[in-house]
């Protein structure tokens, strides 16, 4: 009995293995959970992209609703989702806040004048400090956030027009409809 429990032992250790495999197959990999869902935005000091003398904090967020877009010149995807910022920026159902991410001024802003700016204001978190405080995992990744300043929902990858639709847009107008 011991001798035909250990033969069996590798067989029982793959089918763990697919059990596992075919677990994570049927997850979607773009909805990752964010411990900051309902929490306000963390604290910050962070200077403006082309003003930096201009120290600005998690006050920018209160008010309007908000769609913070974690960038970086160095990053292929945000190239993919830029037109499509560049077209939410022109509806202005929402106020376009973007966090350059990892990344130098000049290349912000040389990425920036050829591509387009499609932000209300530009937050640059070079240190990745704040990046880290909002549990980013790459770029891009976009976050809703409320009136009141509290995060309301986490995009991670593009945005695109499909996206945009049927989820981001109704949760803004959502958003905007509460007092």
């Amino acid at each position: 009995m011991k001798r035909i429990l250990q033969s069996l032992w590798p067989l029982f250790a793959f089918l763990t293995l697919v059990i596992v495999f075919a677990f994570g197959l049927t997850r979607d990999p773009n909805i990752l959970p964010s411990e900051m869902i309902d929490r306000p935005v963390p604290a910050f000091e962070l200077t403006e992209l082309y003003e930096p003398e201009r120290i600005l904090t998690e006050d920018i967020f209160l008010g309007k609703t908000s769609l913070v877009n974690v960038f970086g010149s160095w990053c292929v995807s945000c190239v993919v989702e830029h037109p499509k910022l560049m077209e939410i920026s022109k509806d202005q159902p929402v106020k376009m806040v973007g966090v350059d991410w990892r990344d130098t001024r000049e290349d912000a802003k040389r990425w920036l004048e050829k591509n387009g700016n499609p932000y209300d204001v530009i937050l640059f978190d070079g240190d990745s400090r704040f990046a880290i405080d909002l549990g980013v995992t790459g770029a891009p990744e976009s976050f809703l956030v409320d009136k009141a300043g509290r995060i309301r929902y986490k995009h991670t990858g593009i945005i695109t027009n499909e996206i945009w639709d049927e989820n981001l847009r109704p949760i803004v107008m959502s958003l905007e409809a509460e007092e």
